[in-house]
């Protein structure tokens, strides 16, 4: 009952800041956040902020899960790509949006965490979510085109296979930038791409071909 509180609560507050649509808003209030971070963070899971979950990467901050889903106009029915599962938090919300009659993939490039994604989204019973690992700047051809495309992590520009992938009509948002990023709303016309500036945002990096090279490797 305290997790389902703290939820309402931040659910509301995001709904006045943001002038979130009742779609957003009821997808933000029914997602157990707090069921998605390590348990070590989950008296934090409802503080609108975001939060470590192993590897080097995070769980995004509320708001912002909310501000993509309303710059992205996510229909009951539609097919939706995510690239940068992470735990697996982002993809349930779309989940809610898209309905049981719609579908998400997720690309997630670090085996374990895609693993612990399939494990939450199960375990929540999201039958509608396939979540694959592999490189998120390639997209996803084998289920293209995509209705919309959503990226949780900074590309030094917008991956062409990804605009390859989305269907004429469709419409992208993805982050851009190094050390100082900015978030696009991108939207496929039939003989042209139109790309608008959203605003400043914080992400961890996007590895791949089309993306960052990793310093690790």
């Amino acid at each position: 009952m305290e997790y389902d509180e703290k939820r309402r609560r931040l659910a509301e507050r995001l709904r006045e800041e943001l002038n979130l649509s009742e779609r957003v808003y009821n997808a933000i209030k029914k997602v157990p956040r707090h069921l998605f971070v390590p348990e070590k963070y989950r008296s934090e899971a409802y503080v609108d902020t975001p939060l470590p979950i192993g590897y080097g990467q995070t769980i995004s901050a509320p708001h912002m899960v909310a501000i993509m889903c309303e710059l992205l106009d996510i229909k009951e029915g539609e097919k939706v790509l995510e690239i940068g599962t992470g735990c697996g938090y982002h993809a349930a919300v779309t989940a809610e949006l898209v309905g049981s009659k719609g579908r998400v993939i997720s690309i997630e490039r670090i085996p374990e965490l895609a693993e612990i994604a399939r494990r939450n989204l199960y375990a929540l019973g999201y039958e509608n979510v396939l979540v694959v690992v592999g490189d998120g700047s390639l997209g996803y051809p084998e289920e293209a085109p995509y209705d919309k495309i959503y990226v949780t992590a900074s590309a030094p520009d917008i991956p062409k296979p990804l605009i390859d992938q989305l269907r004429v009509g469709g419409k992208m948002v993805i982050p851009v930038g190094e050390d100082y990023q900015t978030l696009y709303v991108v939207e496929k016309e039939k003989n042209r791409i139109v790309r608008k500036s959203w605003g400043a945002v914080r992400f961890v990096l996007l590895y791949g071909e089309h993306g960052f090279r990793n310093p690790e490797e």
